[in-house]
């Protein structure tokens, strides 16, 4: 695996670094805190994801890097469109690091839209953007999941501890819960390499054992 190949890569690009990790490092190398927001229709089906990304500090102080066009010491949403612009054109390829099904039947979802990013007082950098649900949604009052994680484990992600996930607009006797993944073992931990990581094949699936899990139920 290479791991300038991902989404996150590309916003350090914009920055004008183009830094990879070296074969030494260990995954994961960026680290994001969710927030996720479950859309439904009038007809008590999903309609879309709206997400809340916010990266670690080190990566957002390299992401920002030479976008403070007017020198004011802040990044406003127009000074950090090329960043949001950049990251969700590099998801698609992806599979925007969501996934979802009801049963069997998984969810598709179309490309990225109401996408921006805002830079925080504390430095850090949070990327918005909805996925519309394509294809693959549960009827109403169905149960399903949607999951956020990255195959590779390049990325962790981790949900927010305090109002990680909601629903909008979801039929009164729907609710949403949160299953967080486990830490990585003993075991694990010797496999979260480089090396290891290089070695896979394009199919594999590491992350998904490291998936945050949202369960809508319908009583």
């Amino acid at each position: 695996m290479r791991a300038n190949r991902l989404l996150l890569s590309a916003a350090i690009a914009i920055a004008g670094l183009g830094a990879v990790p070296t074969a030494a490092d260990a995954h994961p190398h960026v680290f994001v805190t969710s927030r996720s927001e479950l859309i439904f229709g009038a007809d008590g089906r999903l309609t879309g994801v709206r997400h809340a990304w916010t990266f670690d500090d080190m990566f957002s102080a390299m992401a920002v890097q030479g976008l403070d066009t007017n020198g004011d010491g802040k990044y406003s949403r127009e000074e950090l469109a090329p960043l949001a612009e950049t990251n969700v054109t590099s998801l698609h390829e992806y599979k925007f690091f969501t996934f979802g099904a009801a049963g069997e039947k998984k969810l598709v979802f179309g490309q990225p839209v109401d996408y921006w990013a805002e830079s925080a007082a504390d430095g850090r950098v949070t990327l918005h953007f909805t996925l519309p649900v394509k294809e693959g949604a549960a009827e109403k009052g169905q149960s399903f999941r949607v999951e956020v994680y990255d195959p590779t484990y390049f990325v962790a992600f981790e949900f927010a501890k305090e109002h990680p996930a909601k629903l909008a607009a979801a039929p009164a006797n729907c609710g949403v819960a949160l299953e967080r993944p486990p830490s990585p073992d003993a075991g694990q931990q010797l496999k979260l390499s480089e090396a290891y990581f290089s070695g896979l094949s394009p199919g594999a699936n590491f992350g998904a054992q490291f998936s945050n899990t949202l369960l809508v139920t319908c009583k």
